[in-house]
């Protein structure tokens, strides 16, 4: 490879591995509390403000000291979350919740294919919430059409149910290891 475009003495600099994902930052009490950068993670165990519960194969090395790479970590110190804080119903929460999977057939298609159904019909007097939306695949939907799971012979995976943690809507974008699972749900 030429430099020759490059001044006498230099040589262009590579990129150095950067530190790239997602990690599940966990309350004292292992509740989930926020999706942060890998780069994120490194600095709270660095201040030990945190401590590495999962980890990946790979290594953090810098000149003195090398951490495998944090999948899952837990704060020292317990982080108190307001009571009144509500996640608030949408399409995107829901589909997040139910973890885009349909929860008549279990198949996990494109959000395109997705739909949100009312357990309980609205035109049977079904309200839009919580407990009574679930996530669908269209298939699943216009067979269930206006009948309740058990009057369309179609069974529900999971009941549905107010999320726990506001971590649902950070964790429900496909993005999230197989790890994390144990500690959302």
């Amino acid at each position: 490879m030429s430099h020759a475009r490059w001044p006498a003495g230099w040589l262009p600099i590579r990129p150095r591995n950067r530190m790239v994902g997602h990690v599940l930052v966990l309350n004292a009490t292992y509740e989930p509390l926020s999706v942060v950068s890998v780069q994120r993670a490194v600095v709270l165990l660095l201040k030990e403000k945190a401590q590495i519960v999962e980890a990946a194969e790979a290594w953090i090395r810098a000149q003195h000291w090398a951490i495998p790479q944090p999948l899952v970590i837990r704060l020292v110190y317990y982080v108190r979350i307001p009571q009144r804080l509500s996640l608030p119903l949408s399409r995107r929460t829901v589909l997040a919740r139910d973890g885009y999977t349909c929860q008549y057939c279990g198949l996990q298609p494109d959000k395109s294919e997705l739909t949100l159904d009312h357990v309980v019909p609205r035109c049977r007097g079904g309200k839009t919430s919580w407990e009574n939306l679930a996530t669908a695949c269209k298939r699943c939907n216009q067979r269930k059409a206006n009948r309740t799971p058990r009057e369309a012979g179609m069974a529900l995976r999971d009941h549905p149910a107010r999320p726990r943690y506001i971590a649902v809507t950070v964790l429900g974008d496909g993005r999230q290891h197989d790890v994390w699972r144990k500690y959302v749900c």
